[in-house]
Formats: structure tokens, sequence, C-alpha cells
């Protein structure tokens, strides 16, 4: 039952992954491309948590802590880079 779940919503996953890769490509504003990388960041945490249930280790929840912090540097980074222009002062 559990892996039933596990694939209905990782193929959910898989889906928003390309609905947001079609808005990182197709935003009308920086702005929208910067939210749907983010958005990307989160759904590929989720796809690799879900990943790492299925296959009952831990080391693919520390990949994914890892890809948490690089997504939420590089997300405060685009959007310093946004409002100021350079993003070291």
């Amino acid at each position: 039952m559990l892996n039933t779940a596990i694939l209905i919503v990782s193929g959910m996953l898989c889906v928003a992954l390309i609905l947001n890769l079609w808005r990182l490509l197709r935003g009308p504003d920086l702005s929208d491309r910067i939210l749907a990388l983010d958005t990307m960041y989160i759904n590929s945490i989720a796809l690799i948590l879900l990943y790492g249930m299925h296959m009952g280790t831990n080391l693919y929840f520390e990949s994914a802590l890892l890809i948490a912090m690089l997504g939420f540097v590089s997300t405060v980074a685009l959007c310093k880079y946004l409002l100021r222009g350079d993003i070291i002062e």
C-alpha cells in the first residue's frame, strides 16, 4: 500500500517538475523564473525524500538536506541580485 502511494506521489511530483520547467522557460518576468526555480528545488527535495523512503536508506535524506541549503542560498543570491544589481556589497 505504501509503495503504491509513493509511486503515485512520485508521478505527481514529476508532472509538477515539468510544469515548473515550463514556467522557468516561458516566465514573463525574471521574478516568475526565480520563483519557478525555487519551486523546482522544493519538488526535487520531495522526490528525493520519496525515493529514500522507497529504498529504505538514510543517505537520500542527507542529500535532500544539502539540496535544500543550496536552494535557499541560491534563491537569496538571485533575489539580492534582482533588487540591487550586485550580490556582494
